[in-house]
């Protein structure tokens, strides 16, 4: 009987443990890139945050179809030796992180380390890059992952990586894409604020044959903010800059009684990375209640400098929020702020 009931438990235990498989890698690998490339912006995103790690002062983003056919970013920064660049479209390679203590003082943009590798495992990918050690440069091809050329090249220091047809793998997921004006719109939307969050950088946008964004490098946050959006903007707002130890909060907010019909207009960084979070925008308005016309809110650009331990950006797949060890410092950092500049 014993035996019997053994024989039982195992078939049991047998016909549900079937139900449970091993993903082919292939498969495995489209769908962790799926989490962090959600979207042709999410590649734009990544690729400019590895040419900002890399030290590049000049970013040129090329799109066609809004991304859909065609990302093209150019960068004049470190680049990469020939072993990096095959290195770096395989799954778990990085230059950001070396140890698990690291992933406790996060101070790069780029800090998954992994964007090429999962753009690449959606989408046909060249990459032609040179540290400027040797006076030659490699070019790396792959499609769905997978390497199917590499040779030698002439190229300058720094990196250029074409992406195209992003999804041509995944049809389901390219089904689903916007139009390619709302794809557009994205990107513009994330390279305004990088150029915001770092104007000290050259960045230039070209959809198709039209520019639509060409920053010359500049000394100050308030001259990007005159650059990007015109005096017009720049006279409705305040000047906010108040430190309290090693944290910091700077930018701009709306002059008093000047405000927007939404909130559309609040943009956050927190240590140079555009983040979306509730404590910031609630902090924010908070700050200006009572002292705008009813119902507007404050327009904001507002920055915050915090040490990395205080911040965790490793919660969201497209690191667009992020974590705070001490929430409630940050909110009366930000009212702070707001007060000591009205």
């Amino acid at each position: 009987e014993r035996i019997r009931r053994k024989k039982i438990l195992a078939s049991i235990m047998g016909s549900e443990m079937d139900k449970i498989r091993r993903l082919p890698p292939e498969l495995a690998e489209k769908i962790a890139a799926g989490e962090v490339i959600e979207r042709p912006f999410s590649a734009v995103k990544e690729l400019v945050e590895n040419s900002l790690d890399a030290g590049a002062t000049e970013i040129r983003v090329e799109l066609q179809a809004g991304g859909k056919r065609l990302i093209k970013v150019v960068d004049n920064g470190s680049g990469m030796s020939p072993g990096d660049a095959r290195l770096s479209i395989e799954r778990h390679s990085t230059s950001k992180i070396s140890t698990a203590a690291d992933l406790e003082r996060i101070s790069t943009l780029g800090f998954r380390g992994e964007a090429l590798a999962s753009i690449a495992a959606v989408s046909e990918l060249v990459i032609r890059t040179s540290d400027g050690s040797s006076g030659a440069g490699i070019e790396v091809s792959s499609k769905g992952g997978v390497e199917t050329e590499v040779k030698e090249i002439a190229f300058p220091r720094g990196t250029s990586v074409e992406v195209r047809d992003l999804f041509f793998n995944l049809p389901a997921r390219r089904k689903f894409l916007r139009s390619e004006q709302s794809e557009l719109g994205l990107s513009v939307r994330y390279l305004t604020s990088a150029a915001l969050a770092f104007p000290e950088v050259r960045f230039v946008l070209v959809h198709g044959r039209k520019e639509i964004i060409n920053c010359l490098p500049v000394g100050s946050l308030r001259e990007r903010i005159f650059e990007l959006f015109g005096n017009d903007v720049l006279e409705r707002l305040m000047e906010i800059d108040f430190r309290d130890g090693e944290s910091r909060i700077f930018g701009f907010g709306s002059r008093p009684p000047e405000g927007k019909t939404d909130k559309a207009h609040q943009l956050f960084f927190v240590n140079r990375r555009p983040v979306r979070d509730r404590i910031l925008q609630a902090a924010l308005n908070q700050g200006y209640h009572g002292f705008l016309t009813k119902d507007l809110f404050p327009e904001a650009f507002l920055f915050l400098i915090l040490p990395p331990e205080e911040v965790d950006v490793n919660v969201h797949p497209a690191k667009a929020e992020v974590r705070f060890g001490d929430s409630q410092r940050v909110f009366h950092l930000v009212l702070k702020g707001i007060e000591a500049s009205r």
